[in-house]
């Protein structure tokens, strides 16, 4: 198991007082880091006293440290999963080979891409969510904001990591670029789309951690395939605490239907809005939204960059021992292709068999859809034990898709092709509106700060965190 030094200014696994050169560069980094989290992190709450996990060794048990920091004071560090002795390449143009433990000279800079890519996404998730502590709905829900994205924050440090330790010069400018673009910013956006949405009230925050975590956990799971040996490495222990931020959307989204459907009993015409909650219809509406945003972060269906990576052993596919062939050269993967109409409308869908590897991006996506689903149906049974029988649901991947073979095109939830004018017309009744941002936001105007109180629109969580009461301080206001 590797040693994990804990007393040096950067805690970290990687022997980092090893690398003289590594360890200024990424000690000069760390001020600007600094100066970032307190200028685009969780506003209002610098001072405060957090009850936070800090990852102090790569152990799978007791990897973490519960107790109060202070957020800029919180202990950032670089730590790998240990490495699989001799480990070989397991897929792609290069499997058998002994993994790469330094970058492949011919896969410089695409190998750049994935990790400036990866990396851009961290920073991009604590900056739309900068300002939700000022309307958070208890204590416990502001501590677990805080948690996500001090682990955001935890996993850029693990790409400039590999940007400072691998790519040299290139690297570390890269890694002045993550602290400089800014998540919605017209001049210098973040990478991908999701990452500059508004994320401005808490529905959306619980969708955003249920369905865009969620994507970044397939996209670690690709990445932990890698022939890179250290980007494999560092991606496994990143799932480590990504599985915490699913599990705050997913509970969540949870905690608001349970309240939802308390408030529908209690109305006369059962109208939720009546009492001060949220209705499942606005509810779907945000599903619908974040879901199809987070199925645009997996690329094109069809996609020569996705062969690319998977024959250059870079990204593989989740759980890639899972698959019975690892070349992927001579399978296929169907899928219905639209085919334009008169009036830019598809009028048919042909059917086309894709040579597998080009299809990676849509094999990925199927592991999502199918993991999304599994909270979908429990919050589905959450509605049907509370008497109704209101179903939420997905819509069809080809809809309100800005990315891949159906992006430009129109299509209702259910997958059938529109007119633009059809559209223009329809998409209110499925897609978040001002209106419904509006309404939202108005449950949403005041903070709770009491220990033990929630706000009404959500249900209180069935327990605390590690062993704690729900009435426990899990943050201590310095005001």
């Amino acid at each position: 198991m590797s040693s994990v030094v804990n007393s040096e200014r950067i805690p970290n696994n990687v022997n980092l007082s090893g690398d003289k050169k590594l360890q200024r560069a990424l000690e000069a980094w760390q001020p600007k880091f600094i100066d970032w989290w307190k200028e685009m992190g969780p506003e209002g709450f610098m001072e405060d006293q957090i009850f936070l996990r800090t990852a102090i060794s790569v152990d799978h048990e007791g990897w973490a440290n519960f107790d109060y920091v202070k957020m800029p004071d919180y202990r950032w560090g670089i730590f790998l999963a240990d490495a699989v002795p001799d480990r070989k390449i397991n897929f792609g143009d290069f499997i058998g080979k002994p993994a790469w433990q330094e970058v492949p000279g011919e896969f410089r800079n695409t190998l750049r891409r994935l990790i400036v890519t990866q990396g851009d996404t961290e920073p991009a998730s604590v900056e739309q969510q900068r300002l939700l502590g000022l309307t958070c709905p208890s204590l416990y829900d502001l501590r677990n904001l805080f948690q996500v994205n001090v682990e955001e924050g935890r996993h850029l440090w693990a790409m400039v990591y590999l940007l400072n330790s691998y790519f040299g010069r290139d690297g570390r400018e890269e890694a002045e670029g993550l602290l400089e673009r800014r998540s919605g910013n017209s001049d210098k956006p973040r990478i991908l789309g999701a990452f500059n949405e508004p994320c401005s009230h808490w529905l959306s925050f619980f969708m955003f951690t249920y369905f865009t975590d969620r994507d970044g956990k397939y996209q670690l799971l690709a990445l932990s395939e890698s022939g890179f040996d250290p980007l494999a490495r560092t991606t496994k222990f990143m799932l480590t605490e990504e599985a915490h931020h699913m599990f705050v959307g997913e509970t969540g989204v949870l905690r608001i239907i349970q309240r939802t459907c308390q408030l529908m009993k209690e109305d006369k015409n059962g109208d939720a809005r009546a009492q001060g909650g949220i209705d499942l219809a606005t509810m779907q509406k945000y599903i619908n939204f974040w879901y199809t945003v987070s199925l645009d972060l997996f690329g094109g269906e069809i996609s020569s960059n996705a062969a690319s990576f998977f024959g250059s052993s870079l990204k593989g596919r989740a759980k890639e021992e899972s698959y019975p062939d690892h070349l992927a050269l001579e399978g296929t993967y169907g899928m219905e292709v639209p085919v334009m109409g008169a009036n830019g409308t598809p009028a048919t869908f042909k059917h086309e068999d894709v040579p597998l590897r080009n299809a990676m991006n849509e094999i990925l996506r199927d592991e999502y859809v199918e993991d999304a689903q599994r909270g979908v149906d429990k919050w589905n049974r959450a509605i049907a034990e509370a008497g109704f029988s209101v179903q939420l649901t997905l819509p069809n991947r080809r809809f309100h898709r800005a990315s891949g073979i159906y992006a430009g095109l129109h299509f209702d939830p259910a997958g059938k092709p529109l007119t633009k004018e059809e559209w223009e017309s329809q998409k209110g009744a499925w897609l978040p509106v001002d209106a419904d941002e509006v309404y939202v936001k108005s449950l949403m105007t005041a903070p709770i700060y009491e220990p033990g109180k929630m706000a009404h629109w959500i249900a209180p969580p069935p327990r605390g965190i590690k062993g704690r009461p729900l009435d426990f301080e899990y943050v201590k206001r310095s005001e």
